[in-house]
C-alpha cells in the first residue's frame, strides 16, 4: 500500500466521519417532520395524494410498484421516440431490447448499460429519462429503508408511513440540494455541462475523433450520490469529461459513500437509541475498510508475469488515477450499488477482480446503496439475533421486537433471492453454446465475466466486468429480469417485515437479552455476513477467480 493511497483512504474516512452526524440528523428531520413545503404540496395535489394519510405495508408496496411500472413505461417510451424529441443529436430510436433493458436498469437503481451513451442517447433522453430516474430510484431505496426503521420504532401500529411523501421528500429535500451544489463543484473541476453536439477534433497522431458534449456534470453528481452508476459516456468515470482529476475522483467516491454511511445515524435517531446506529455503522465500516485494503493489496502486488516485472498491475487503469485510487474506487462502487467504474475490472488481477465480485455477493451492505444498504444490514442484524437466540435457547429480540417464525422467514427469503438469480442465470448462460460464444475469454476468467454480469444485475449494482458481449436480445432480457426480480422481490419482503414489526408491542429487556450495541454483536454480524456469502458463492468463486489466481 503506497503512502499516497493511504492518505487518499484516510482523508475519505475523515470526511465521512465529519458529515455522518449532521447529514444523518438532517435526514432524520426530513423523514420525521410533519410539515409539507409548498413545492411538495403542489406535487401531492398533482398526484392526487393525501399526504397526511399513512399506509399499511401492503398499500405502501403497491404504491411503490405502481410508480416503478409507470416509470419503466415512460423511460422505455422516451428511448423509442427519441428521434422525434428535441436535442436528439440525430440519434435513431433505441432498439426495443436495449430500451427494455435500460428502462428496467435505471428504474431499479442498477444502471447496467448495454450501450454506449454518447452514441446511443440524445441529451433530452439522458436528462428526462435517465437522470430523473437517478433521483427517484435512489429516493425509492431510501423510502424502503425508512419504512423498515419505522417498523422497529413503532408500537402496535398498522402503518409504516406514506410512500409518496417519503419519495418526494427524499428527492427534493435530500438528493436535489446536494446534487445541485455537487454539480457546480464538478464543473469547476473540469467536467462538461452544456448542450453541445458532436465535435470532430484532430488527435496528436493526426487522426480524427468525434467528441460529444452534453449535460454531464449534473448527471455525474446524482449518478454517484444516488449510488446509480450509469455513465454519460461509455468509459463511465474513466472519461475525463466525467472524472477529470484526482480530486474529482476523490469527490465522486465521497458522494458514493456519504448518504449510505450517514443513514445509520438516521436509524439510531428514529429508534431512539443512537448507539444502535453506531453498531450498524461499525459493521459497515469494518467490512468496507477490509475490502478496500484487500483490493488495493491485490492490485498493487500483482501475481502475473508482467505486473510482477513492473511492480504493479496498471492494465485497464487511468494514469490520471493510478492503481490505488482506481482500486479504492472499484471497492467503493461494488460495496455500494453504484456500478460506476474508473478502471476496467476485467483487467484486474484474479484476486482483485474477485474482491469486486465478493463485495456485490455480500449483498452490498457495507455501506450499500442509498437505503438498500441500511435495510440489507438490518435484515442481517435480524438473522444474527435469531442465530444467537438459538445458541442460548431464548426467543430472539432486536430493538424490543420479537423475531418469530414470520420475521425470520421473511429475512431468509430476502437473502435467498439474489443467489438464486445469480447462480441460475449464470448456469443458463454457461450451459448455452450460443451464450458462451459471447465470451471473449474461456476458462476460469470467462466464467468470472458471466458470473460478474449476473451478480451485478441481480444485486442492482450495474458495473461490468466486461469481456462478454451483452448487447444481445438474450442477455438484455435475461439481465433485465434479474434486475426486476433482484430489486422488487427483496423490497416487498422488507416492507412485509416492516409491517410485521410495527404491529408488535415492544418486549422489555431481560437478563437473557442480547445487547445489540456492543463490539460482540458487531463481530457477530460481520461473521454472519461473510459466512452467508461463503456458503452460498464459494463454489462459483472457486471455479472462477480463485482457480485463475492459483493457476
Amino acid at each position: 500500500m503506497t503512502a499516497a493511497g493511504m492518505i487518499f483512504i484516510v482523508s475519505l474516512i475523515v470526511a465521512l466521519a465529519l458529515v455522518h452526524r449532521p447529514l444523518g440528523d438532517y435526514m432524520y428531520r426530513v423523514y420525521s417532520g410533519t410539515r409539507h413545503n409548498p413545492v411538495e404540496r403542489g406535487i401531492y395535489r398533482l398526484l392526487g395524494v393525501r399526504a397526511d394519510a399513512e399506509q399499511s405495508w401492503g398499500v405502501y408496496a403497491r404504491s411503490l410498484l405502481a410508480f416503478s411500472v409507470i416509470s419503466i413505461l415512460v423511460v422505455y417510451g422516451i428511448q423509442r421516440l427519441q428521434d422525434k424529441l428535441p436535442l436528439s443529436l440525430g440519434m435513431e430510436p433505441v432498439t426495443d431490447h436495449i430500451a427494455w433493458n435500460t428502462a428496467i436498469s435505471f428504474v431499479t437503481n442498477t444502471n447496467w448499460q448495454a450501450y454506449s451513451g454518447e452514441s446511443t442517447m440524445g441529451h433530452l433522453t439522458q436528462m428526462t429519462a435517465l437522470a430523473v430516474q437517478n433521483f427517484v430510484s435512489a429516493a425509492v431505496g431510501m423510502a424502503v429503508a425508512i419504512a423498515l426503521v419505522r417498523g422497529f420504532a413503532r408500537r402496535r401500529a398498522d402503518t409504516i408511513g406514506n410512500f409518496w411523501v417519503d419519495l418526494v421528500r427524499g428527492s427534493i429535500r435530500i438528493l436535489l440540494p446536494i446534487a445541485f451544489v455537487g454539480a457546480l463543484v464538478l464543473v469547476a473541476g473540469g467536467l462538461v455541462q452544456n448542450f453541445s453536439g458532436v465535435h470532430e477534433v484532430t488527435t496528436l497522431t493526426g487522426g480524427t475523433q468525434a467528441i460529444t458534449g452534453g449535460p454531464v456534470a449534473s448527471q455525474e453528481v446524482i449518478k454517484e450520490l444516488g449510488t446509480n452508476g450509469g455513465g454519460f459516456y461509455n468509459a463511465n468515470s474513466a472519461h475525463p469529461f466525467e472524472n477529470a482529476t484526482t480530486w474529482t475522483n476523490w469527490l465522486e467516491i465521497f458522494l458514493i459513500l456519504a448518504i449510505p454511511f450517514s443513514l445509520p445515524r438516521t436509524f439510531g435517531r428514529m429508534v431512539g437509541q443512537v448507539r444502535q446506529g453506531y453498531a450498524i455503522l461499525a459493521v459497515m465500516g469494518v467490512i468496507a475498510l477490509a475490502s478496500t485494503l484487500l483490493t488495493n493489496v491485490f492490485e498493487l502486488s500483482g501475481n502475473a508475469t508482467v505486473p510482477q516485472a513492473v511492480g504493479a498491475a496498471m492494465e485497464g487503469k487511468e494514469v490520471r488515477f493510478g492503481i490505488s485510487n482506481s482500486a479504492t474506487f472499484a471497492a467503493s462502487t461494488t460495496l455500494t450499488s453504484t456500478g460506476a467504474v474508473n478502471s476496467f475490472h476485467d483487467s484486474y488481477t484474479p484476486f482483485g477482480g474477485m474482491m469486486t465480485l465478493f463485495n456485490m455477493m455480500l449483498g452490498e451492505v457495507a455501506p450499500g446503496g442509498v437505503g438498500a444498504g441500511l435495510y440489507g444490514m438490518l435484515i442481517l442484524a435480524v438473522i444474527t439475533v435469531f442465530v444467537a437466540g438459538l445458541m442460548v435457547g431464548r426467543t430472539p429480540e432486536y430493538l424490543g421486537k420479537k423475531i418469530g417464525a414470520r420475521e425470520i422467514k421473511l429475512a431468509s427469503l430476502y437473502f435467498l433471492v439474489t443467489p438464486v438469480l445469480v447462480l441460475i442465470g449464470t448456469a443458463f448462460a454457461m450451459g448455452s453454446e450460443e451464450q458462451r460464444a459471447s465470451m471473449l475469454n474461456s476458462g476460469p476468467h470467462g466464467l468470472s465475466e458471466v458470473l460478474y454480469a449476473f451478480t451485478s444485475a441481480s444485486n442492482n449494482n450495474g458495473s461490468a466486468f466486461a469481456g462478454i458481449t451483452v448487447n444481445t436480445p438474450w442477455y438484455d432480457v435475461a439481465l433485465g429480469l434479474c434486475m426486476v426480480l433482484g430489486r422488487f422481490l427483496p423490497i416487498i419482503l422488507v416492507l412485509a417485515l416492516a409491517g410485521s414489526l410495527a404491529a408488535q408491542s415492544p418486549v422489555p429487556e431481560g437478563a437473557g437479552t442480547l445487547p445489540t450495541h456492543r463490539p460482540q454483536f458487531v463481530g457477530m454480524v460481520v461473521g454472519v455476513t461473510i459466512i452467508l456469502v461463503a456458503l452460498t458463492f464459494l463454489p462459483a468463486l472457486a471455479l472462477g477467480p480463485i482457480a485463475e489466481g492459483l493457476s
